[in-house]
């Protein structure tokens, strides 16, 4: 039996293609796996889409100081990162103490753009007195 024959047969095929398989899988599991903040290097904070070379460095220099506790910990000390930067980046694979980011109710109030007074915006000013030089007096004063 030559060697060749040997690599040929069906069942060492099978344990191959089994192999391979198991390689790509492995390979595609590895990818799909989350970034852990509090011990990723340079590089492998700018494999998170969204982390460029800046925005790295300042995780880096903040993560000097101590490790991130949370991902609320993550927002008040690097500038740049907030409520959907946060969500952002969690969707891409980041997490902080191995957990992903969960916003809270408060982070959506937060986020909410506030809503003006217009109704009292409009009686105040309606309300203000006029000044002597206004356009009122103005054309009263013409006449």
């Amino acid at each position: 039996m030559s060697i060749h024959h040997a690599f040929t047969t069906p069942l060492t095929t099978a344990i191959v293609r089994l192999l391979v398989s198991a390689g790509i899988a492995l390979t595609a599991l590895a990818a799909h796996a989350g970034v852990e903040i509090n011990r990723a290097s340079l590089a492998e904070l700018e494999t998170v889409k969204g982390i460029g070379p800046s925005l790295s460095t300042r995780i880096l220099q903040a993560r000097q100081q101590s490790v991130f506790a949370n991902w609320d910990d993550l927002r008040q000390r690097v500038r740049g990162i907030g409520t959907a930067k946060a969500a952002r980046l969690s969707s891409e694979g980041l997490t902080v103490g191995g957990a992903a980011y969960a916003a809270t109710d408060s982070d959506h109030a937060a986020a909410q753009p506030k809503k003006r007074e217009t109704s009292s915006l409009r009686a105040s000013v309606s309300d203000a007195p006029r000044s002597a030089g206004s356009r009122a007096d103005a054309t009263s004063n013409s006449r």
